[in-house]
């Protein structure tokens, strides 16, 4: 295959905002689905992650397929759920918006730290980025859960090779975090306007 596994979430990118700079619901879950099989590259070590992501992935697709008129802009749901207050539920599509965004958080920078230091262990890479995003929403049980399952994190030469294919790996990971991570700073402001930015895992 040409490219990387990061290939088809960059071309993805391209079309996450309309013309206005609008981000938009159909374009950006397509971009976090397609990161999903590079999740799949580090085996058992992320399938809580993954089952993470994918769960608010449908949740919002879900509700995307109510309407895809009325939800065309990504922020259009959440703004709903604040109008009929219910954006605080757990099974709300601001809490699945709130989530998702938080786990692209986690993979922007543990991505980065492959990238920046070469001498990490892929446990050590996936461990600092959880500290600096995930840890501090997660309560006790979620966050032993999820060091017990750092500790299986495939070795990280293999790995890269695995998910480099026939391109440049570290220049489609660089691309794909400097890319990624301004929408998802947005997502962030967005709820935070809202009040929803902190809301903690129960």
């Amino acid at each position: 295959m040409a490219g990387t596994v990061f290939t088809p979430s960059l071309e993805g990118m391209k079309n996450v905002k309309s013309e206005n700079g609008v981000i938009l619901t159909k374009p950006f879950l397509e971009v976090c689905k397609l990161i999903l099989p590079v999740l799949d590259k580090f085996g058992s070590a992320m399938s809580l992650v993954k089952s993470d992501i994918g769960g608010n992935i449908t949740r919002l697709q879900t509700k995307y397929d109510t309407d895809p008129t009325k939800y065309e802009q990504l922020y259009s749901m959440v703004q709903v759920e604040i109008t009929g207050k219910t954006a605080k539920s757990s099974s709300s599509c601001t809490n699945g918006l709130l989530w998702l965004t938080r786990a692209m958080d986690f993979l922007v920078e543990l991505f980065r730290n492959l990238v920046e230091h070469p001498d990490w262990s892929m446990s050590k890479c996936c461990t600092d980025s959880y500290s600096k995003t995930l840890k501090k929403w997660h309560g006790w049980m979620a966050s032993s859960s999820f060091t017990v399952a750092m500790k299986l994190a495939p070795d990280r030469n293999k790995f890269m090779e695995i998910i480099g294919g026939g391109g440049d790996i570290n220049a489609d990971i660089e691309k794909f975090c400097s890319s990624f991570f301004p929408l998802l700073e947005e997502n962030h402001k967005f709820l935070a306007s809202v009040g929803m930015d902190d809301l903690k895992a129960s």
